[in-house]
């Protein structure tokens, strides 16, 4: 019973990364039928998936190097390859190369920046991501698509399109440090203040996701730029591995 318990344990958060894996997979097939609404959902299902398997590996203690291989394989899926389908389809199949060739750039940046992130894993700092995490990006492309079922003129701006898929690919393999909130100190000293803003957030998302989504996603990015830019001096390295060993940030 007890070897029956600790195989169930590691199975879990597996359980919830090949959900998140799935997830993509019908978002790419209600993209090709242009289900692009149902497409969307079940990434931003996936994301949900993705950010359970972590924390359920944590709480079991069952944290493998096979489990982080099988997660990136699956945000790989769910928030690469999946999104960069469903954006093709919602805009781009008139665009011709162009439209193609951006979507292929948005996930091969995924791609590397799960490469980068794995290969980092060890010196990852977990109050910064360096550059956009790829569930970011994903919800970014998806949110042009949100947008554009209230304002369907969207999808008539090619050049907007594409310049938007890009700026976020690019985004994703930057240098540009985006906060995690894993180990804020603001979040350990306001967590009735962090319980009201989650409170609010989904009470925002289950009144209309077609704009919050894109309002959220939107405001920690632009919000993240701004204090990187305002604070370049704090950040200056951080991102400069080497294998001396690791100062906090002050």
């Amino acid at each position: 019973m007890l070897i029956q318990r600790h195989q169930l344990a590691y199975f879990l958060p597996n359980t919830f990364t090949a959900l998140n894996m799935g997830c993509g997979f019908i978002a790419i097939l209600y993209a090709f039928h242009g289900e692009f609404y149902k497409a969307c959902m079940f990434i931003v299902l996936g994301a949900i998936f993705d950010s359970v398997d972590g924390r359920v590996a944590r709480w079991t203690n069952t944290q493998s190097a096979f489990g982080e291989q099988f997660d990136s394989l699956s945000d790989l899926v769910s928030f690469g390859v999946s999104p960069a389908i469903v954006y093709y389809f919602r805009f781009l199949t008139e665009a011709g190369r162009p439209g193609m060739v951006a979507c292929f750039f948005f996930m091969l940046c995924g791609a590397l920046r799960l490469a980068r992130f794995n290969a980092n894993i060890d010196k990852n700092k977990s109050d910064y991501f360096q550059g956009l995490p790829i569930p970011g990006g994903a919800t970014a492309a998806i949110s042009l698509i949100f947008l554009s079922f209230t304002f369907p003129e969207i999808a008539l701006y090619k050049p907007l399109t594409v310049a938007y898929l890009l700026f976020y690919a690019i985004l994703m393999v930057s240098n540009i440090p985006f906060p995690s909130f894993k180990k804020s100190e603001w979040v350990r000293t306001h967590k009735k203040q962090v319980l009201m803003i989650i409170f609010l957030i989904f009470a925002s998302l289950f009144i209309n996701e077609e704009i919050m989504i894109p309002t959220i996603i939107t405001f920690y990015v632009v919000a993240s730029m701004i204090y990187w830019l305002t604070h370049l001096k704090k950040f200056e390295g951080i991102f400069d591995w080497s294998d001396e060993p690791e100062t906090e940030l002050k």
